[in-house]
């Protein structure tokens, strides 16, 4: 196997997603890799008719990257200095920009989180992470909801 030296972490802000990332962020610190952290706008079709507001959407962008920096400030203060984090915001449709910035990066695994969701919720809902799994060129190593209250309080 080879060494991890670059590892994706993508987010959407949520508590879930945390759980994900601050599993990369330990990982990457054992193992002395880099963490790029990915937020992707998501502008799907249905995005776009609610919120015609917004013209042109890349001027989502600056606010996106503002959020994403503040959202790591105050939720993973105790290691982001630790170890080299990049910040990457961008828009569509998050599975093919996770699955996308890890060919362009050349990352050597992606982390991150699932809701676990099976049957009928998961039939009508897909899972972003699913996605990746199945189009990612690289492991993807995926954190269940269930290890939430573990990768946290390992966390503290």
């Amino acid at each position: 196997m080879e060494r991890v030296k670059k590892i994706l972490a993508p987010t959407d802000f949520s508590e879930l997603s945390r759980v994900g990332l601050r599993y990369a962020l330990n990982m990457a610190r054992e193992l002395n890799a880099e963490v790029i952290v990915q937020h992707v706008i998501s502008v799907g079709e249905d995005w776009f008719s609610e919120h015609q507001e917004f013209s042109p959407v890349r001027d989502l962008l600056p606010e996106q990257e503002r959020l994403l920096d503040k959202f790591l400030r105050d939720n993973f203060a105790d290691c982001i200095n630790l170890i080299e984090v990049r910040q990457k915001v961008e828009v569509g449709l998050p599975q093919a920009n996770i699955v996308d910035m890890a060919a362009r990066e050349k990352v050597d695994m992606i982390v991150m989180s699932t809701h676990g969701r099976t049957g009928l919720s998961h039939m009508m809902l897909g899972s972003v992470t699913e996605k990746v799994v199945g189009h990612a060129s690289c492991p993807v190593l995926v954190i269940p909801a269930i290890d939430r209250k573990r990768v946290m309080a390992r966390a503290a």
